[in-house]
């Protein structure tokens, strides 16, 4: 093994580590919440045991030692999955498969091209806005299409902005295009980018990601939400005993804890309904008196404008949260995508 691959693999586990760390201590319990989903806390603390015993390996340089036959697996596969310590060669035919496709899916995601346009989809209205707190920064968004055709969206937010949000970001949707078109649904779609992030040492942070699929003929909607601020359905006007309704997170944030598991929630959509997903940039941006904008707020602005189209609620929005601020300057990224059924 390559000393410079493991001192390599050793500061990404650092940077993990420091990052989980600084999670755990400095982030508000609400915040801790919608990030991890129906997943207990102690999951994390978990994570953070298993990366001071990898980090353990490293310093006492058994990190990738091969439990077979005691020599170092491939450095490929260690920087890829810090946590492998069999052999290419001692793999079973099954798990020497998975693994190889795994390598290739590797493989794609670093060569995927980045561009996005919003689709034009019968009966749905799309609209987007994002800018990010620095020149670059860390929020995501793409419009993507799912095995069996289903049209489909991810919003998402590396922890963190700046530089290394924004690489975090593009290796999350470069995974993003190359999972989902061979995914069956946004559930099976966030548990590969979970296996593929998770032990990755070029990924030393965690991710929030909303992910749904649209069957225009249904107006049926099927989502996963990984830990994400949730979205804001908003019913049509004049709508009887119908409220607004947040779609709360499903699983964990991708990459906070190991063990993560992902469920979908099915809706069916009517005329006139909006959803609105954004990034803890927007409700999380606080003005000169240190009063946040919250979700609340976020709410009522979507209320008054339910009747626009999807691109005039995200200027409302926008123009709100800017006088809001009152010439601040921004603290976060923030995105902003709006579907209106028509």
């Amino acid at each position: 093994m390559q000393p410079a691959i493991l001192q390599q693999v050793r500061a990404s586990l650092l940077d993990k580590r420091t990052a989980l760390s600084q999670w755990l201590a400095g982030t508000p319990a609400r915040a801790r919440a919608i990030h991890l989903g129906p997943t207990e806390e102690t999951a994390v603390t978990g994570h953070l045991g298993n990366l001071e015993g990898y980090l353990a390996q490293a310093d006492g340089g058994r990190l990738g030692l091969c439990t077979v036959c005691h020599d170092f697996v491939d450095s490929k596969h260690l920087v890829v999955d810090y946590t492998a310590h069999v052999c290419l060669d001692h793999l079973s035919r099954e798990e020497a498969s998975q693994l190889e496709r795994e390598l290739e899916m590797a493989q794609v995601i670093q060569k995927a091209l980045l561009p996005t346009e919003v689709p034009d989809l019968p009966g749905l209205q799309l609209a987007a806005f994002t800018r990010p707190a620095q020149i670059i920064g860390g929020d995501y968004f793409d419009f993507l299409s799912y095995q069996a055709g289903a049209a489909g969206w991810a919003v998402g937010d590396v922890a963190g902005h700046g530089v290394s949000a924004s690489l975090h970001m593009a290796g999350l949707q470069a995974m993003c295009r190359a999972i989902i078109p061979s995914s069956a649904g946004p559930a099976e779609a966030a548990e590969r980018i979970q296996r593929l992030f998770v032990h990755n040492s070029r990924y030393t942070t965690f991710v929030s990601l909303f992910l749904a699929a649209y069957a225009p003929a249904t107006r049926a909607l099927t989502y996963c939400n990984a830990g994400h601020n949730p979205p804001l359905l908003m019913p049509a006007e004049g709508t009887r005993g119908a409220a607004a309704r947040w779609l709360q997170p499903t699983g964990a944030a991708i990459g906070l804890v190991e063990e993560a598991a992902y469920a979908e929630e099915c809706l069916l959509l009517d005329p006139g309904n909006l959803l609105v997903m954004y990034t803890d940039g927007i409700v999380e941006a606080t003005n000169g008196e240190g009063r946040p904008y919250e979700a609340e707020r976020l709410a009522r602005v979507v209320g008054e404008v339910r009747r626009s189209t999807a691109g005039e609620v995200v200027r409302a929005v926008t123009q709100d949260l800017e006088d809001f601020l009152g010439g601040r300057e921004l603290a976060d990224d923030i995105t902003l995508v709006v579907a209106r059924v028509l």
